[in-house]
């Protein structure tokens, strides 16, 4: 080969012939592009988490969270779903192995929505929304716009006068996602937020959960015991086992999203219903071994 800067033969091996490099360049830099783009939003690498009691909550778990995506873990009681969600709000650290994040650490960053909505009795909507604003030092004022917003946004736009007590558990459970939502942080975590809801509230809380996800383009990992509901909201499902903690599968969703009105009735839906039913059998058998 060619040494381009005097002419003689060179004992370095180029990747591709001279006359190919413009093309080669312009692959390599797509390739670097694609990299770029699909690089983890957090990453967990071999992590393990063991308290302090000895229980062993997750061992060798591999998983990436991507930017953009809704990805929900799936199991039984006891896998470390929610272990996970603590690694990566940093409310707790792996004891081996490696978790990083392509975000800052902070509140503005991660949202966390949580089974119970754990709202303030005493305040109002819009006082339990505007609660993140005005820990990072934002005054009533300033922040009115923004907490009137994300209240339009979760349907609750006529109740920010209103008190907890006088709201039904769906709607209390649209203030705490509009509460974690109001900083608008690229990655939101939720541990089985719908779970106490009854069938037809969880269903209209799904697919308003789906029209936010599609508005914001925020990231969302949720944790649910439910094959259907898991189906329905995600992108990726990540299945889990137990004893210790593991992902034992993943499953892609390969339909449209937003969800068309009929996607529940589909065979496509039914289809993924039983590849994640016969995966979560399996983490169950593997807990019984």
């Amino acid at each position: 080969m060619l040494d381009s800067s005097c002419g003689r033969a060179s004992d370095i091996a180029l990747p591709w012939p001279v006359w190919a490099w413009p093309a080669a360049l312009d692959a390599y830099d797509a390739a670097m592009m694609v990299e770029l783009v699909t690089k983890p939003l957090v990453s967990l690498r071999n992590a393990g988490k063991i308290y302090k009691n000895g229980t062993v909550a997750l061992a060798g778990l591999d998983l990436d969270v991507r930017e953009g995506e809704f990805l929900t873990l799936l199991g039984p009681s006891g896998c470390g779903k929610s272990t996970i969600l603590r690694l990566i709000a940093g409310l707790d650290s792996v004891s081996s192995g490696t978790l990083t994040r392509g975000l800052a650490r902070d509140r503005a960053s991660i949202g966390f929505v949580f089974q119970d909505p754990t709202l303030m009795p005493w305040a109002s909507v819009f006082d339990n929304v505007f609660l993140g604003l005005r820990l990072q030092g934002i005054s009533r004022r300033d922040a009115a716009p923004v907490v009137n917003e994300v209240l339009a946004l979760v349907g609750l736009g006529a109740e920010a006068t209103a008190f907890p007590r006088e709201l039904s558990g769906g709607m209390r459970m649209r203030v705490s996602i509009a509460r974690a939502l109001v900083l608008h942080p690229p990655l939101l975590l939720m541990d089985e937020p719908f779970a106490a809801l009854d069938e037809t509230t969880r269903f209209k809380l799904n697919d308003d959960l789906l029209t936010l996800h599609g508005e914001l383009a925020t990231t969302i990992v949720f944790v649910t015991h439910s094959v259907y509901e898991s189906v329905y909201l995600s992108h990726r499902i990540a299945v889990m086992a137990a004893r210790p903690g593991r992902i034992i599968e993943e499953i892609a969703i390969s339909a449209p999203s937003p969800r068309a009105k009929n996607f529940r009735t589909s065979t496509a839906y039914a289809n993924f219903c039983a590849q994640a039913s016969l995966a979560l059998q399996g983490a169950m058998d593997e807990v019984l071994k």
